[in-house]
């Protein structure tokens, strides 16, 4: 769904572009014809997939009842999300323009048709993203031509905590229902474009975000309702892929009925964009490439960007075709083309450098920034954690925990597991004896805990208690007869200690440890059992794989 951003504001950025005076830009736009005349579709593509991808984003959070904190909470967001690199961008070319109306001699300011309104409270309204909602027209609103529908956009965010109250209620009516309606809220637009050719009319600006909006939020509730089977995905990836060719067929054909007449194919911009939220093969395969993804991040960056930068370029045009703003000179009409298509193309880095430096790190400190609500005078809520017990086994690798104020991310953390390392050993690549089989590999690289009663293993994830653990009862008695030479005594408690010893994967080093195992042993076979076999000397030593001899035959 990324992938497909950058669709449109390339789509945007060609129209806009073939306003340049240049017979080459003239040849192209005769060739591709609607295809680049009705780049303007391309904002309507846009507001149909906002509309899906923020009601699949916080229609679930907002829609069961209106709240004012998550709405705060999602206009803070969406605040974060366009504002910063849109106040830059227009202030920096505020300051183009009043040099323009400063030092120019020229009335016009601006490449637009209406002139821009240049004071402080238009600068007031362009800073809050608002210049739009109190007129007809767009045409003038913005200083940044293009902006208007950034403004129109805004005014959606605002209206969405309100509509997914009303959505959330229509997610279960039958999904024919919810398509029909999809596809009929952008009816409005496409009878327009049927009988006059263009959607421009008193507020046609509100109709077509309202609408476009309403139709992309539509349709997630319908995506959301399909199961998303591998026929299904199938389907979609067929139909994604087709529509793109419909509609470039019904732009060309719809020109052969009247100019702008093609722009009825808005109707299937729904469908293709819930076709390409389920598709996996085709057209959506192409979107999901890394340099596609990349694009979509930084379109809206380039939406913001490539009018400033055509305006410098237009202006240097009319300075060398004369002062009557009239065609290059033909000695310079090849520099020009070159020049123009240096500045169509440097559009995509400078949008890459406004994405990397101004609007994803602004982006990020803006929502941390708003991410707990404060309120005036008073310090960030804290949960304060009292120290351990010192008594109480440390888990592994866990660092000491101390009374100290801990911050809302850190308490939500799972303590039982946010400090476990992870025990990595490499694939043993010689035969593996019987013993060495026989350990568990799940446990054998765990450490023994000291207690007063005996050492018992830690385990990672399992609730820790004060209560010193203990030996299990089931650990299995050793007679007198059968308890090895030399530490009689320690015998049947050394039982346990042994078995959990090897089941944790310490290697008996020492006498002491190898008569363990062999009372381990004993233990196993059972009274009146024991043998000594070859190598057991008195001090009750025992001959075995664990120590580097040749195991008992």
């Amino acid at each position: 769904m990324t992938g497909l951003r950058i669709v449109a504001a390339v789509w945007v950025v060609v129209f806009h572009f073939h306003f340049t005076a240049l017979p080459g830009v003239a040849d192209v736009v005769g060739v591709f014809g609607p295809l680049i005349t009705a780049g303007a579709l391309g904002v309507d593509l846009f507001f149909v997939l906002s509309g899906f991808v923020i009601a699949y984003t916080y229609l679930e959070q907002l829609g069961p009842r209106l709240r004012a904190r998550e709405t705060g909470r999602f206009v803070w967001a969406r605040a974060c999300r366009i504002w910063p690199a849109y106040v830059l961008v227009f202030n920096l070319f505020g300051i183009w323009l009043v040099a323009r109306a400063v030092l120019g001699s020229d009335p016009n300011i601006a490449f637009q048709g209406v002139q821009p309104k240049l004071g402080l409270g238009q600068w007031l309204q362009q800073m809050f993203m608002v210049q739009l909602w109190n007129q007809p027209f767009f045409d003038g609103a913005s200083w940044v031509g293009s902006t208007w529908s950034i403004s129109a956009e805004w005014l959606a965010y605002v209206l969405f905590p309100v509509a997914a109250v009303v959505l959330y209620r229509l997610r279960n009516l039958p999904v024919v229902v919810l398509a029909l309606g999809a596809l009929g809220l952008m009816a409005p637009i496409a009878l327009a474009y049927v009988s006059t050719g263009s959607p421009y009319y008193p507020w046609s600006w509100a109709v077509r975000i309202l609408c476009g909006f309403g139709g992309g939020a539509l349709t997630y509730l319908v995506v959301r309702r399909l199961r998303a089977s591998d026929g299904v995905r199938r389907a979609a990836s067929w139909i994604g892929t087709a529509t793109p060719v419909l509609i470039a067929v019904g732009l060309l054909a719809g020109e052969l009925a009247g100019p702008g007449r093609g722009g009825a194919v808005i109707v299937l911009f729904p469908l293709l964009v819930g076709s390409l939220a389920l598709a996996d093969r085709g057209l959506a395969r192409l979107l999901s490439t890394a340099r596609m993804v990349h694009g979509g991040r930084i379109s809206y960056a380039l939406y913001l960007v490539h009018i400033p930068m055509f305006e410098v370029f237009w202006l240097a045009l009319r300075h060398f075709g004369g002062s009557d703003g009239g065609a290059v000179p033909a000695g310079n009409t090849l520099l020009a083309h070159v020049v123009g298509m240096l500045v169509l193309v440097a559009t995509l880095p400078v949008a890459h450098l406004l994405f990397v430096g101004v609007e994803e790190p602004a982006r990020r400190r803006l929502r941390v920034l708003g991410s707990v609500p404060r309120r005036a005078g008073s310090a960030d809520p804290v949960l304060h954690v009292a120290a351990e017990p010192a008594a109480e086994a440390p888990m592994v690798g866990a660092a000491p925990r101390q009374d100290r104020p801990v911050g809302n991310d850190e308490a939500r953390r799972d303590p039982q597991t946010q400090a476990i390392r992870v025990v990595r050993q490499p694939l043993a690549k010689q035969p593996v004896r019987d013993e060495e089989a026989r350990r568990d590999p799940e446990t054998r690289g765990i450490p023994i805990a000291r207690s007063s009663t005996g050492p018992v293993p830690v385990v990672p994830g399992q609730q820790r208690s004060e209560v010193p653990a203990r030996v299990p009862a089931a650990a299995p008695a050793v007679s007198r007869d059968d308890a090895p030479i030399g530490e009689p005594d320690v015998a049947a408690g050394a039982v346990g200690r042994a078995i959990l010893a090897r089941r944790a994967g310490i290697e008996p080093r020492t006498k002491l440890a190898a008569d363990l195992v062999a009372a381990s042993a004993a233990a196993r076979r059972g009274p009146g059992k024991h043998r000594p076999g070859p190598g057991r000397g008195k001090r009750g030593w025992i001959d075995s794989p664990q120590f580097g001899a040749r195991p008992t035959p």
